[in-house]
């Protein structure tokens, strides 16, 4: 066989991102060795940076996280991050390519990533991925609440959750700027805030109505017509499935499953279940709720 038609066996994958390292773990069981490369300090891309993926709405972090595991138990994967190509020259089969490494100036065999280092870095270097929040000032009875929830917690920034959870008792939802004063207060990313805000989905950024009203839409209610039930209350309420009225009385939201299937159609309102729905009927019990407030 010419040396022009040998072939080397293994494989290079360019990025880092959920597409390289699936590549990149899916040679690897093929039996080639990987060089995976990534110009960034981390592999991971842009998808690490999402909260929720289409259209499942699955945490992108439980699709990417089994990938970063694969990827880095493998022995026939080679990581090599902070680095570029800088120049590739052959064949098909078998090319060499030039990669430039950039120092890092720690030892990588004993980094855990804690960020320590940044706090004693001679030259005050910053993290590429830290960004400067600017001060939050609240109005001031707002910032009595929320300072006297944080202080129920003696300000530890272990008890994040139930802060925010309180938060949202209080105000029926978490405000933005609440949300970056509670980070600031605890010393803590905001992103910190906001991964636990948006990965529960008891919490809402939005303000949410007095009443919640979940609507199932599995496939027992919609055998059984919950749309036609939807569309009467959304006509009833003037919102559309997911909002809320403009006197923040109600909000109307679908899930797929509330567990009570031999009651289908069914929704629940603050907690309390009503089946056996019809058009007319849940169109009474929004009515009812309503007048009660009045």
């Amino acid at each position: 066989m010419s040396n022009e038609k040998q072939k080397t066996g293994s494989v290079l994958v360019v990025g880092g991102g959920i597409g390289g390292m699936q590549a990149a773990s899916d040679l690897s069981e093929a039996g080639f060795r990987v060089y995976l490369v990534e110009e960034g300090p981390a592999i991971g891309g842009r998808m690490s940076q999402l909260d929720k993926t289409f259209p499942t709405n699955d945490c992108a972090m439980c699709i990417m996280g089994p990938r970063l595991v694969e990827v880095g138990n493998s022995l026939n994967i080679k990581l090599l991050t902070n680095s570029e190509i800088t120049r590739v020259e052959g064949y098909p089969g078998n090319f060499k390519v030039e990669v430039l490494r950039h120092p890092r100036y720690v030892n990588e065999e004993r980094c855990t990533g804690c960020g320590t280092c940044t706090e004693a870095c001679l030259t005050r270097n910053r993290p590429y991925f830290e960004a400067v929040e600017p001060p939050v000032r609240l109005d001031p009875k707002d910032e009595e609440r929320v300072t006297g929830i944080i202080n129920t917690y003696q300000a530890k920034k272990e008890y994040l959750l139930a802060i925010l959870q309180d938060v949202q008792a209080e105000y029926n939802y978490l405000p933005e700027d609440v949300l970056r004063y509670i980070a600031n207060r605890l010393n803590l990313p905001v992103s910190s805030a906001y991964s636990l805000a948006t990965y529960y989905t008891a919490f809402s950024l939005t303000p949410k109505g007095r009443h919640i009203i979940n609507i199932c839409l599995g496939t027992a209610c919609h055998v059984r017509g919950v749309d036609r039930i939807v569309e009467r209350l959304e006509r009833d309420l003037s919102i559309s499935c997911g909002e809320t009225t403009q006197d923040l009385a109600f909000t109307l939201e679908g899930v797929r499953c509330l567990g009570c299937c031999s009651l289908s159609p069914v929704m629940t309102i603050n907690g309390k279940t009503y089946g056996n729905l019809t058009q007319d009927g849940a169109s009474k019990i929004i009515e009812r709720i309503w007048k009660e407030d009045q």
